[in-house]
């Protein structure tokens, strides 16, 4: 038995939860950090670092999926660990201004929490996904629930963003509480039932970890697919923690506004994901290849716009340049991820979960290293220049990669179209 259409959009709820805490944690903690405490951007960026460092572990969450075992739990336990970290971290916000120490230690093991939880819960479902969905169905699978991630996020930011003003401690915290509370909530209701009329694996699978991990990484596309999603999720995620800070110290936006502002992004991200589903499935528009391609391509000279709008400050059209940048991001993402819940099922047989853990463990490595080089990069270039022009050298180093990674897409990656037919739920 597999997965149904209205099983694979419950799921995708519980994606939509993370994606509603983790943009609290990497968007609006952030900016609080940089521009209203006036601590160092790397201070964030290592936070940030670390709880994508400890998703490092992603690989035996999904060997463990494919060896069988109670996904649920670890969805619902995920979720309770990362909603516990965004709590305790907000209450971090709270302590920095009496002591900085204290203050960084709450946050350290807050964004353990972040990471053990987005890690495991994370890894369980999208194994969950890969394992019972039927092979036609993958990519499908894939834009749905990562659609419904960005919709969380966007939905969280422009909500937070306008509840946040005017900015109170208090407020922050009654609304992080809000947040989280639901999230678990919804994610329990979500997931209520649906592993138990499936059967992910028939019978367990005896292979010690690093065997079957040295399986997987023997295939010379999983191996090269491995090295792309580093390379093109380096630069996706590099303005993550600058993007805020970058809006409050040029263009003079108020929390509330750069909230709002990641909301606008994401709002981006998500009309980009929605317009590759429809023209690659509905119209047969080009393949995953050539949406990677011109994703990484557009995400390119957005970010070459926003380098370029600096200078103008207060007036300049930040929101807009801001939003191609988000619609740009969901077309490289969507296609990017399809090709990756494609890819699950190919090569040697029983390693769905294995693969996506390593892909996943590659993506949070190459957030963490993005997120923290991009805030360490434009700490230095502030001490000898402006604050425009060091945000914008970031932003024009980001674009090459992009490049880079448009340019090892087209070497790697299959010309054939790869988009099945029933893509669109209901179909």
């Amino acid at each position: 038995m597999t997965l149904s259409w209205f099983q694979i959009v419950r799921l995708g709820l519980v994606q939509m939860c993370l994606g509603s805490i983790v943009v609290l944690t990497t968007s609006t903690l952030n900016r609080l950090m940089v521009v209203e405490l006036s601590l160092a951007a790397v201070v964030p960026g290592m936070l940030v670092a670390l709880h994508y460092g400890i998703q490092l572990s992603r690989p035996t969450w999904g060997f463990a999926s494919d060896a069988g075992g109670q996904r649920t739990r670890w969805i619902v336990g995920g979720m309770v660990a990362l909603a516990l970290g965004a709590l305790i971290a907000t209450g971090a916000i709270l302590i920095f201004p009496h002591s900085f120490s204290l203050g960084l230690a709450a946050s350290l093991g807050a964004y353990a929490l972040i990471g053990l939880g987005v890690g495991a819960s994370g890894t369980s479902l999208l194994a969950l996904i890969a394992t019972t969905t039927a092979p036609q169905r993958r990519a499908g699978a894939a834009t749905v629930t990562w659609l419904m991630m960005i919709f969380g996020i966007a939905v969280t930011a422009g909500t937070v963003g306008t509840l946040l003003n005017p900015y109170t401690p208090a407020l922050l915290l009654k609304v992080v509480f809000t947040v989280t509370c639901a999230a678990v909530l919804l994610t329990i209701l979500a997931v209520w039932g649906i592993e138990g009329r499936l059967t992910a694996r028939a019978e367990p699978d005896a292979t010690p970890f690093r065997e079957g991990l040295r399986e997987v990484w023997s295939e010379r596309r999983a191996r090269n697919f491995t090295l792309f999603v580093f390379l093109s999720m380096t630069a996706y995620f590099m303005q993550e923690l600058i993007l805020e800070p970058y809006a409050g110290l040029v263009f003079d936006f108020t929390p509330g506004q750069s909230t709002q502002l990641s909301g606008a992004q994401n709002g981006g991200t998500f009309l980009g994901m929605l317009c590759v589903g429809i023209l690659a499935t509905g119209f047969k528009v080009g393949g995953l290849r050539g949406w990677v391609i011109a994703g990484c391509i557009g995400s390119a000279l957005s970010l070459a716009a926003l380098a370029l709008i600096g200078p103008m400050g207060p007036g300049a059209p930040l929101v807009p340049v801001t939003v191609a940048l988000g619609f740009f991001n969901g077309v490289f993402a969507v296609a990017a991820i399809g090709s990756m819940m494609a890819l699950a099922g190919q090569g040697r047989e029983r390693r769905e979960g294995t693969r996506m853990g390593l892909w996943g463990a590659a993506q949070a490595v190459a957030a963490g290293f993005g997120g923290l080089t991009g805030a360490a990069l434009v700490d230095v270039l502030r001490l000898t220049t402006q604050d425009t022009a060091a945000f914008g050298s970031v932003f024009l180093f980001e674009a090459a990669l992009f490049l880079a990674a448009a340019a090892m897409a087209a070497r790697i990656m299959d010309r054939k179209p790869v988009v099945p037919a029933n893509l669109v739920p209901g179909e």
